[in-house]
C-alpha cells in the first residue's frame, strides 16, 4: 500500500469516527499530493510523496516557531496536532548519533577535505539519506568534521 493509499484509508476511518481535526489535516495532505500529480502530469514516486509530506511538516514547524514568538499558544497547539498527524506518514528520522556516523562515512567516501567541499557533499548526503536525515543537523555535523 502506497503512502497516498494509506492516507486515504486513514481519512475514511477518521470520517467514520468524526475526527474533525484529523480529517482536515489528511484532506490537506491528499490535496497537496494530488496537486503534485497534476503539476507533474503523471504519477509520482513514493520518494516524491515523502518530499511533499516533509514540506508540509516543515511548514508546520515554521508556523509553530512563529506562533510561539507571537505568544499564540492556541495556534501553536493546532499546528502541533497537525504536525503529529503529518509525521505519522514520514519515515523515522535518524538519531544524531546515526546522522554523525552517516556523515562521517559520506565524507570518507567522497574524499572531502575542507569546508569548501560542503556544497559538493551535502547533496550527496541528502540524496543518500532520502527523508531520514535532518538537513540542518547533517550540515552542522559536516561543518564540524570539515573544519577539523
Amino acid at each position: 500500500m502506497g503512502i497516498i493509499d494509506k492516507i486515504q484509508h486513514d481519512l475514511h476511518e477518521a470520517m467514520k469516527k468524526k475526527e474533525k481535526e484529523k480529517i482536515n489535516t489528511l484532506r490537506n495532505i491528499v490535496g497537496t499530493l494530488k496537486y503534485k500529480v497534476i503539476e507533474k502530469g503523471e504519477g509520482i514516486t513514493e520518494q516524491e510523496e515523502i518530499k511533499v509530506i516533509q514540506s508540509l511538516a516543515k511548514q508546520r514547524k515554521d508556523s509553530i516557531e512563529m506562533y510561539k514568538k507571537g505568544e499564540r499558544n492556541d495556534l501553536v497547539e493546532i499546528e502541533s496536532n497537525e504536525l503529529s498527524i503529518i509525521s505519522e506518514y514520514l519515515p523515522q528520522e535518524m538519531s544524531e548519533k546515526e546522522v554523525r556516523s552517516f556523515v562521517k562515512d559520506s565524507v570518507e567516501e567522497s574524499g572531502a577535505q575542507s569546508i569548501a567541499d560542503l556544497g559538493k557533499i551535502m547533496p550527496i548526503i541528502m540524496k543518500k539519506g532520502a527523508g531520514r536525515v535532518n538537513g540542518k543537523l547533517a550540515q552542522q555535523i559536516l561543518r564540524e568534521i570539515l573544519s577539523e
